[in-house]
């Protein structure tokens, strides 16, 4: 299968994106399905992640498989749909966030073993975790960091 197709997304994608979000979010981590309606998706999507952050969106077939939203030194979000994982596209998207980025972080739960296993398997290394007490999901989380910091 040929690479995605990466292009810097408009708002007009941003209701896209929330699908991608919420199908790769609720494959990953049944247990918080269903925490925020799809109209809250798309309503964080177009007010919030756009206008903080660059983003990015993985298109096959003329449809948004991935997005990655960056700023300076963090990933806030990067999600591919389950059916196009595998493919190159995660790999592809994080690759632009980091072609402007000296480091970068980005917090994953710990539960989220692919989410784990996508960042150390590309350098990232976890410097801190935590018990969720602080995020909306309470959900033990782990923040990694680009590159690996030093022994």
């Amino acid at each position: 299968m040929p690479s995605p197709i990466l292009k810097r997304l408009t708002l007009d994608d941003m209701d896209d994106a929330a699908l991608v979000h919420r199908a790769a979010f609720d494959e990953r981590l049944p247990w918080l399905a269903g925490l925020h309606t799809p109209e809250e998706d798309r309503r964080f999507y177009r007010e919030q992640v756009f206008t903080g952050c660059e983003i990015w969106g993985a298109v096959e077939h003329e449809r948004i498989v991935g997005v990655i939203a960056f700023r300076e030194d963090w990933i806030d979000h990067l999600y591919v749909l389950p059916s196009a994982q595998g493919r190159g596209a995660g790999s592809a998207l994080l690759a632009i966030a980091r072609s402007g980025a000296e480091r970068l972080s980005v917090w994953t739960f710990q539960r989220n073993a692919g989410a784990r296993r996508f960042y150390e398997r590309r350098g990232f290394a976890v410097i801190k975790e935590t018990d969720g007490r602080d995020n909306e999901e309470n959900e033990p989380d782990a923040l990694y960091s680009w590159p690996a910091p030093r022994a």
